[in-house]
């Protein structure tokens, strides 16, 4: 892809996590970066306006002759600036279109899957930076841009399909599930989408080895697997957990090929390493630089995200799926087993609450105590058919309904951990429980 250092590249949606991490990676690359959004502050804003990138409110004012334009995948083609855009013929792109376009400049390996996407591209793209140069879009609003870069690690969202704007030299697949029910008919529509991207990858498909799903997928590069069983490609073997993460050996065609420790918990992770050591054997990265990197690991955004206040452990995390939750919850039983857990979860979007709601309940109860809140709509889903109330009423640990007015109900419990749970705006309620903890420790 030639890039046009005379035009700026405007961004239709620029706060959102995937159109904020491109904005900086070609804002890094030297190129000229604008965007528009609502005012309503966001977390991914921060590391935009650090970067100096001008953000405005949406105008059709905005858009200029010498602006190419990229439109972020939650607006419809009626968006007054999209429309504006087109009328005056700009050169245009969706999101995942330019990604896909951008890509075909390096070595690119993608992550894609219904769950841990973000916490295994962040990883990728952190341990690979240390080794060699590498350009990287994660899902969590951050990214980096170099030109003259080997690898371009990116996370491949399969939500509308929009993951098949991607031909990548190397895919992993972390697992197939059913989700995006407001898109997506039954988990076949799901595995079909997967398996046409299956077919784009270049050099090699990773896949979960346990994931029943991932082993119906054929691919023209070759598959391997990557998991705890002996047939496995790639293989964690004497794995210690830890409450200061996890360790292993991974064992590929026979022979013990690195030991490696991550500071991050719960067999998710495991996996998500696995994998990540799997991709980079095969583009002959030396084990030793991969361990060293694993070491300084801190996480994605809203991945199990931790801070203490007073004797109250909190704990940020993007769960919004049954898989999530259960993920979540356990790595949280594996770093404080012997520490209370207290969820509070929002759900996020209607059709996904009636869609998974008995998941849900399950994944729920692995807490101690659990508290919810309304659930969180989508611009493209206001209302539905079920309401809050029918979660609360099937857990049998809890189900009060907090305000964000009124987090008081957290505040009798001592030496216990909070998990906040929620891709809604989950986040205000854990600072307004922050505020009232703070208050009672000064």
């Amino acid at each position: 892809m030639e890039f046009q250092t005379q035009k700026t590249y405007y961004f239709i949606g620029i706060k959102g996590t995937g159109m904020a991490a491109l904005a900086l990676i070609l804002h890094d690359m030297g190129l000229k970066v604008a965007g528009s959004d609502i005012t309503k502050h966001t977390f991914t804003q921060q590391p935009l306006e650090a970067a100096g990138i001008p953000i405005v409110d949406f105008a059709t004012t905005n858009l200029k002759s010498d602006m190419i334009v990229i439109a972020g995948n939650a607006f419809t083609d009626d968006q007054i600036e999209i429309k504006q855009a087109k009328a005056m013929k700009l050169p245009f792109y969706r999101y995942h279109e330019f990604v896909g376009h951008l890509m075909t400049n390096y070595t690119s390996i993608g992550v894609a899957g219904t769950h841990g996407k973000t916490s295994t591209t962040g990883l990728l793209a952190h341990v690979l930076s240390g080794i060699d140069k590498t350009a990287y879009l994660i899902g969590d609003g951050m990214g980096k841009g170099i030109r003259d870069a080997r690898f371009f690690v990116f996370e491949a969202d399969e939500y509308r399909r929009h993951f098949l704007a991607y031909h990548p030299d190397y895919l992993i697949m972390t697992n197939i599930d059913f989700d995006h029910p407001d898109y997506y008919k039954d988990l076949d529509d799901v595995v079909s989408a997967f398996q046409t991207e299956a077919e784009q990858v270049k050099k090699g498909l990773f896949v979960w080895g346990d994931d029943v799903n991932l082993k119906k997928l054929h691919a023209n590069a070759p598959i391997y697997t990557y998991g705890l069983r002996d047939t496995d490609d790639f293989q964690a073997v004497n794995i210690e957990k830890t409450t200061a993460g996890s360790e292993f050996d991974v064992r590929h065609q026979g022979q013990i090929i690195g030991h490696f420790k991550i500071p991050l918990f719960g067999q998710h992770n495991i996996l998500n390493s696995l994998a990540v050591v799997g991709v980079s054997h095969l583009e002959k990265i030396n084990a030793s630089l991969l361990a060293r990197e694993f070491l300084t690991y801190q996480g994605a955004k809203r991945r199990f995200a931790q801070k203490n206040i007073g004797d109250m452990t909190i704990i940020d995390d993007y769960a919004h799926h049954p898989s999530e939750i259960k993920a979540t919850i356990d790595a949280a039983r594996q770093k404080f087993p012997d520490k209370k857990l207290i969820a509070v979860f929002q759900p996020h979007t209607y059709s996904r609450l009636k869609a998974l709601l008995t998941g849900f309940v399950t994944s729920l109860s692995k807490a101690d105590v659990v508290y919810l809140t309304d659930i969180f709509g989508s611009i493209r889903e206001n209302s539905g058919n079920i309401s809050i109330n029918d979660l609360a009423d099937k857990l049998p640990n809890g189900g009060t309904v907090l305000q964000v007015a009124d987090m008081t109900p957290l505040l009798q419990y001592h030496n216990a951990v909070v998990i906040f749970m929620g891709a809604g705006d989950i986040p205000k309620y854990e600072v307004a429980y922050e505020k009232l903890l703070q208050n009672q420790v000064k």
